[in-house]
């Protein structure tokens, strides 16, 4: 496989892992960032760790997803990351009703 193989397939996967995500996201609450990983979670808990004078965070994800083109599986139930790096956790926005796009109420 040619470097340019290896790119365009690359390419490929990152494209089919965005649809993915687009197609998804709708069903989880959460947008967590780590400083190796992207996840959706409906449930994430930060604990604030101590140890040796060095502060940790300790996050708990369950029905969780994981932005990562080499993982055959995406979906995971639990997750736990130990990380000395930052960690963005954001609420997704939820409008409480959607109109369909054709139809009587939409366009």
């Amino acid at each position: 496989m040619s470097a340019e193989d290896l790119e365009k397939y690359e390419t490929e996967m990152e494209l089919q892992l965005y649809k993915e995500y687009r197609d998804i996201v709708g069903q989880f609450t959460y947008v967590v960032e780590t400083e190796r990983r992207f996840y959706l979670a409906n449930v994430v808990d930060v604990q604030v760790r101590n140890s040796d004078s060095e502060v940790y965070f300790e996050v708990a994800m369950s029905d969780a997803w994981v932005w990562d083109m080499y993982r055959p599986a995406r979906f995971v139930k639990n997750v736990r990351v130990i990380t000395f790096k930052d960690v963005n956790v954001e609420e997704l926005d939820k409008p409480d009703l959607r109109l369909p796009e054709s139809g009587p109420f939409g366009g």
